[in-house]
């Protein structure tokens, strides 16, 4: 049987990131549930905003790294920081560079195929809740299929300890078990 391979990353670009805190706890559920997990920082692939005149004149580099993880990976983890009740432009706008076309490869082919799993925190009482709702719509419109299963962490600026866990270990479980639904489904993906 084939390992799962899950890519991981917050949808904010913020030193100390509550999403980014978050998406590690996904991560680790599921790599206990048996996937190859990797840990990117979008901060870490500075993007310019869409732009398909800057795309002619080619892709930058980091929207090409960002191709390749996509590529070599079957799921997805996204931890969805809100902002204005949507997601975050930077989560965004590196879904776009990364739905461009690629020579030789079909439409859309680093998210054929592919499952997530989604999760936010948020300072606010809603924990995100909205921006998941539209981050769900969009990874279903480029044939990425989510997960039912997501959580959301209100008041995040006080749900995590120093050690980036989270103060509430029924919501510590959830976010892992949303990693480790991931990775059974994936399983059952890739069995066929």
């Amino acid at each position: 049987m084939t390992q799962p391979k899950i890519l991981a990353f917050s949808g904010s670009l913020r030193a100390g990131s509550y999403n980014t805190r978050l998406v590690r706890i996904a991560a680790e559920g599921a790599r206990k549930a048996g996937a190859e997990v990797t840990v990117i920082e979008l901060r870490d692939y500075p993007l310019p905003v869409f732009d398909e005149d800057l795309e002619i004149q080619g892709t930058p580099e980091n929207a090409l790294k960002l191709k390749e993880l996509m590529l070599s990976h079957h799921g997805l983890l996204i931890s969805s920081p809100e902002y204005n009740s949507s997601l975050s432009a930077a989560l965004k706008n590196a879904l776009d560079w990364i739905s461009r076309p690629i020579p030789n490869k079909p439409r859309l082919a680093c998210y054929q195929n592919k499952v997530a799993g989604i999760v936010s925190a948020s300072i606010g009482a809603l924990g995100g809740l909205r921006g998941l709702v539209h981050l769900r719509a969009i990874l279903g419109n480029i044939n990425v299929l989510v997960i039912p299963d997501q959580v959301s962490v209100p008041n995040a600026s006080e749900a995590f300890t120093s050690d980036g866990q989270l103060v509430d270990a029924g919501k510590q479980a959830a976010v892992a078990a949303v990693g480790e639904k991931l990775v059974l489904t994936l399983r059952k993906l890739l069995a066929d």
